[in-house]
């Protein structure tokens, strides 16, 4: 079995490490790889039969799809590989010639293995790069030719709505991807925990990749702009087993902060401290690891505070920092600065995409 996972650009490799991780677990062979075909936010995973033994003491096949779509914390969709392929210069091609290329392929598809006759499918399209076609033609097309390949076995169902199996086609620049969506219509970083948004909350996917890089070892950890209280949440459900800080400056949203701890059941595992960042040492003495969406321009409005702000801010933390802190945010210039005349080395540096944006991310100690 082939599967492609989907996660936020630029920290593959640290989904890469969880499918690993909870693979190995099932004790199969199997391979995974970064960016198949040169894909950014793709992992691909090829994986043997697992089985398990039921309460009757009966063998099993496992769902590898299902397995990983209740455990992955790094992952946005599992998907059923059907086929790949490059399509050379289908960015080039007019609208009919990239289509009918397209409709060619998946004709070709037993996608009858896939789908029964009498189950309702619908076919969901991403696509990105330079094309002349949109992701709505893609699903039309794609749509079609699945309808008319299952219509020499029977009468088709289509229900755009509530389908029962979903097909995913994906054209990310000249790479043609099709398979079955078994994670559903809602992605796996949208969390049903989140009951109260803020403005610029963070995906819990991402969050996740920040706390793999802080890499906490059992410490005190805070969120010193927790917001929604995304990532201090995310550690809580990793049941660990250390103190965790959510501090923020707003009223609101540290309430909602709380209202999505009680909903996550991880309330009592989090402390939630009303206060300003930039006076960190007044609400910690010390604190072995830091993680924070930081406020920056694009997202709150005013890009000519960030220098001041988090200059403040890293002056702060550096009275109070023991260990490791991860930052993101797209103020660059302001960041580096702001962590070099504090006294912190950059031990790390990355790009995550996050909200349309490629934003900066530091590992300081």
């Amino acid at each position: 079995m082939r599967l492609i996972l989907t996660t936020s650009k630029g920290i593959e490799d640290l989904a890469k490490a969880e499918v690993e991780g909870l693979l190995s677990k099932l004790g199969v062979p199997f391979r995974v790889e970064e960016r198949p075909l040169g894909v950014e936010g793709r992992v691909l995973a090829e994986v043997g039969k697992a089985f398990y033994t039921d309460e009757k003491g009966r063998k099993r096949e496992l769902s590898v799809a299902t397995y990983l779509n209740e455990r992955s914390r790094l992952f946005h969709r599992v998907i059923v590989e059907i086929a790949s392929a490059s399509f050379e210069g289908i960015g080039e091609d007019e609208p009919e010639a990239a289509l009918q290329r397209i409709e060619n392929f998946v004709s070709e598809l037993p996608v009858e293995r896939y789908v029964k006759v009498s189950e309702s499918f619908a076919v969901r399209s991403f696509r990105k790069g330079e094309h002349e076609i949109t992701s709505v033609d893609i699903a039309k097309t794609v749509g079609k030719a699945i309808f008319d390949r299952l219509s020499r076995f029977g009468t088709p169902k289509v229900n755009l709505d509530h389908p029962t199996v979903i097909f995913r086609a994906e054209l990310v620049g000249e790479t043609f991807f099709l398979g079955i969506d078994t994670t559903g219509d809602s992605s796996l970083h949208k969390r049903p925990w989140r009951v109260y948004d803020h403005p610029a909350h963070l995906k819990a996917s991402i969050a996740n990749a920040l706390i793999e890089l802080v890499k906490p070892d059992g410490g005190s950890f805070i969120d010193p702009f927790c917001g929604s209280g995304t990532i201090p949440i995310e550690l809580a459900l990793r049941d660990y087993s250390g103190r965790i800080v959510c501090l923020e400056k707003y009223r609101k949203h540290l309430r909602g902060a709380e209202m999505n701890a009680l909903s996550a059941g991880v309330h009592k595992k989090i402390e939630f401290v009303l206060g300003d960042a930039t006076r960190l040492g007044k609400h910690v003495e010390s604190v072995d690891f830091a993680v924070s969406n930081l406020p920056y321009g694009l997202k709150i409005g005013r890009k000519s505070m960030m220098p001041k702000l988090y200059m403040e801010f890293f002056s702060e933390l550096a009275k109070v920092l023991e260990k490791r802190g991860v930052f993101i945010t797209t103020e660059k210039g302001a960041i580096e600065k702001a962590i070099e005349e504090n006294g912190f080395e950059i031990v790390h540096h990355r790009l995550i995409g996050h909200g349309g944006l490629m934003v900066h991310t530091y590992v300081i100690e």
